[in-house]
């Protein structure tokens, strides 16, 4: 007979649901509405209504967000991924690499650090195939959580469930014992989420609508061939090989006059200037990549105070009529005029002579203390905020070497993951890998509140002791069941818990239940607790359930709903082959 308290408990939870599955409120305000309710009906003492936002959890997905950040702006991972998988051009052979990298990684590394530093490059093959980056994403990070299984330290619930293992037996589960069938579900995810990805929705970010309203087709920039740019020598074939077809490289001036034809066979030579077209991203991935020089031949490099903006030229503008070169711009301004994009024209002249027109749009490069003065005085109106990397200082391999030591210090038990991660996360502000006035732009803010405000909801199912009433129908249900039936109920079971809990708490409250159980029905519990642990550790069904989840949920786009068109059938997968393997690892 469920208590007054247990019932309560429930309603909060399936209103909560039903409000998610609507879709009609952004998931954060039906969070908050969600922890006002279960304080209201008091299931959530007031005392713990915010507990959620001091949880390892929020500080994780945090964390990771930042050093994700930090790792896409160092432009190391496009690096790695024209050097190593140039040729991969199809959308399922892109989603195909990214989803095993994502698994293996995930076997030895926390699955969230591994799909931290996949998640760049799946943004690069998104701009590169022109789909949008929600088709890699989610698949991305159930492949995370598979990959997990495969090893004792490649997630939580294996971790908790070996100790328990020792506590029930006196044996714990060793490094390798959860390879067999990790590996098994693993191979089968991967293949699963290869071949239909197409159930995946095609959805954008929903708070970058005026960025994407501002976002210009095409600037027209230039930039100047050092010796330290790896195309020196080189035919234009080669910077055209970085570039993959994404920007145009209209005219190759040398010797400060002599324009050249731009040729796939021209060689570049050093202090050679390219003329070059294209997104403002395509331009920064190249100029990054290449080792380019921008900004007017000043100077090696920028500064860390630098920032670099993007301005419509009003009607008014001093600057009409003027070009950077006559008007000195550097030199009395100290200010670089990095790119402009005009509407229906095609700029192929040298970027200091372009005479600026009414309604250009150009990126500027100054002094983080002086430019937005500039802009004002020459009546120059900022687009919406948004981050700017053309010629900007990239910290190479530093935001890499930090998330790798981040990983070694969680894999090798030196730190828990919540401090190894905010460890990381300072040290990309501490070294510059990303500038402190943008650290705080990658945070997701509506993501770390709803998983802040819905940590004290779920975790009201265990306080009002709703969890035990659970697991009491399961033994009931249990006992007429044949062995596979009881090994697949458990997995079952462990699979609709852990969206409410923690999956490290799921295998906590669910493993003493699988081993009492088990021995009830005369079985040995070894394969009951792996299906707890697989159980909890496969949440395909919704954002909340495990952070690699909520990781991918903002940068998505997705809706609450998105999460079982996929993971829905990749669940009934996972029992379907689970449950034979385990039998056959494990016999009962």
């Amino acid at each position: 007979m469920l208590t007054l308290p247990q019932i309560l408990s429930f309603a909060v939870i399936v209103m909560m649901m039903a409000a998610f599955i609507w879709g009609r409120l952004r998931y954060d305000l039906v969070a908050a509405l969600s922890l006002l309710a279960a304080v209201a009906v008091g299931v959530v003492p007031f005392g713990e209504a915010f507990s959620g936002f001091s949880d390892d959890i929020v500080i994780i997905v945090g964390s990771a967000l930042l050093v994700s950040a930090g790792v896409a702006r160092s432009g190391i991972m496009e690096y790695a991924l024209q050097r190593y998988a140039p040729g991969v051009g199809s959308v399922r052979a892109q989603l195909a690499l990214l989803v095993i990298t994502v698994a293996v990684l995930s076997a030895f590394v926390k699955n969230i650090g591994a799909l931290a530093i996949m998640i760049p490059i799946a943004f690069q093959f998104a701009r590169r195939s022109g789909v949008s980056p929600s088709l890699f994403l989610m698949p991305m990070a159930f492949a995370s959580l598979l990959g997990g299984l495969m090893t004792q330290i490649g997630t939580s619930p294996n971790v908790v469930v070996s100790r328990l293992r020792e506590d029930l037996t006196g044996t714990a589960f060793s490094m390798f014992d959860f390879t067999p069938v990790g590996l098994a579900l693993t191979a089968a995810g991967c293949l699963f989420l290869t071949l239909f990805h197409f159930l995946v929705p095609s959805r954008e970010r929903t708070d970058n609508g005026l960025n994407a309203a501002l976002a210009m087709e095409n600037y027209s920039a230039e930039a100047r061939i050092t010796a330290e740019s790896t195309v020196a020598g080189k035919p234009l074939s080669a910077l055209l090989r970085i570039s993959a077809g994404e920007a145009a490289i209209t005219a190759i001036l040398r010797e400060g006059s002599l324009r050249i034809a731009p040729l796939p066979d021209a060689i570049l030579r050093e202090d050679d200037v390219v003329l070059i077209e294209g997104r403002q991203e395509a331009l920064d991935r190249l100029v990054a990549q290449a080792k380019l020089h921008v900004g007017a031949g000043r100077g090696k490099g920028t500064s860390p105070e630098s920032m670099a903006v993007e301005a419509v030229v009003t009607k008014n503008s001093s600057l009409i009529g003027w070009s950077a070169q006559h008007l000195m711009l550097y030199d009395r301004f100290n200010v670089s005029l990095l790119a402009v994009s005009r509407k229906g024209e095609r700029l192929d002249q040298r970027l200091g002579t372009i005479t600026l027109n009414f309604g250009d749009i150009v990126m500027l490069r100054g002094d983080s203390q002086t430019l937005p003065q500039f802009l004002k005085d020459f009546e120059l109106l900022p687009l919406a905020e948004r981050q700017v990397l053309l010629g900007s200082v990239r910290r190479g391999l530093v935001p890499v070497s930090i998330l790798v030591a981040a990983m070694g210090a969680t894999a090798l038990g030196l730190l828990p993951v919540a401090l190894a991660f905010f460890s990381a996360a300072v040290a990309m502000v501490l070294f510059r890998a990303i500038p402190l006035r943008e650290a705080y732009d990658s945070l997701d803010g509506p993501i770390l509140v709803m998983l802040a405000a819905l940590i004290p909801v779920s975790d009201s199912l265990r306080t009002t002791g709703a969890t035990d009433v659970i697991a009491a129908l399961l033994a009931d249900f249990g006992n007429m069941l044949p062995g596979y039936g009881a090994l697949a109920l458990m997995l079952i079971a462990a699979m609709m818990v852990t969206p409410f809990l923690n999956n490290a708490a799921t295998v906590l409250v669910m493993a003493p239940i699988a081993a009492g159980f088990a021995t009830n029905l005369g079985y040995k519990p070894e394969a009951f607790l792996m299906a707890v642990a697989i159980g909890a550790g496969c949440d395909f069904l919704t954002p909340i359930g495990h952070q690699c989840n909520t990781l991918v949920m903002g940068p998505g786009g997705y809706r609450f709903s998105d999460y079982p068109r996929l993971g829905l059938p990749l669940s009934f997968m996972v029992i379907l082959v689970a449950v034979p393997m385990l039998m056959l690892v494990w016999p009962l």
